[in-house]
């Protein structure tokens, strides 16, 4: 079996080592995206369900559930605004969309990779389509018929395996990436709708709650 896997390899041709490559660092990149939206759809709703229970009756314990959760970004997005120190309408609403602005890049991370990825794997199967094509058009370049009964016709088979195995190879590689990358895209234009109507909640409780006392500050110390 390692057999047959190691000649379909070298059957597809040059292009099968940048289009490994180009796998190898796709599974890497969707198991740190998926680990990340994992994390974050599985406890983005009950933060912040529970955050707003305790904004409304122990503002103390909400700044203590910001912390606990920092590594949330609508938990990052609520201590930056949270953290000012009475602030008017409109600087409490500036400070959330500049937050929430910080955490896009973290939120879209990797999309140029896999865009990369998506758009170069069909076009390394279609290169590699192109060379199997000359090799085979060259193994075909014979004088006579007894030529090519005599033995050309295995560079014939080998020019149009390599055409097939490349290109079935490329676009193996860009439909798994677009799968996973489209999710990845969905999850993203979740969290951004979740961050503007839970901001909204927040604002609005700020304007008829007005936090008083000292502004929150993230501590610097480990969370356990």
């Amino acid at each position: 079996m390692a057999t047959q896997s190691g000649d379909w390899f070298t059957s597809g041709g040059l292009v099968m080592l940048p289009l490994l490559g180009f796998s190898i660092l796709a599974v890497t990149l969707i198991v740190e995206r998926v680990r990340f939206w994992t994390k974050v759809v599985k406890r983005t709703d009950r933060f912040v369900r529970e955050f707003f229970t305790q904004y409304r009756r122990n503002q103390p314990n909400a700044f203590k559930l910001l912390e606990r959760n920092k590594d949330l970004p609508m938990a990052r997005i609520f201590g930056a605004a949270l953290e000012l120190d009475n602030p008017t309408p409109d600087e409490f609403r500036l400070a959330l969309e500049s937050a929430a602005q910080a955490e896009i890049p973290m939120l879209k991370r990797f999309n140029t990779i896999f865009e990369t990825i998506i758009n170069l794997s069909p076009l390394l199967g279609l290169l590699g389509t192109v060379l199997g094509l000359i090799r085979s058009f060259s193994a075909m370049n014979v004088k006579s018929a007894a030529d090519l009964a005599g033995g050309s016709s295995g560079g014939v088979t080998v020019g149009i395996s390599e055409a097939l195995i490349s290109t079935a190879s490329g676009l193996v590689v860009a439909i798994l990436t677009l799968f996973f990358a489209n999710a990845f895209r969905g999850f993203y234009q979740r969290q951004l709708a979740l961050i503007q109507e839970y901001g909204g909640q927040l604002e609005l409780l700020q304007r008829r709650r007005p936090y008083r006392g000292a502004p929150y500050i993230p501590t610097s110390e480990p969370r356990s």
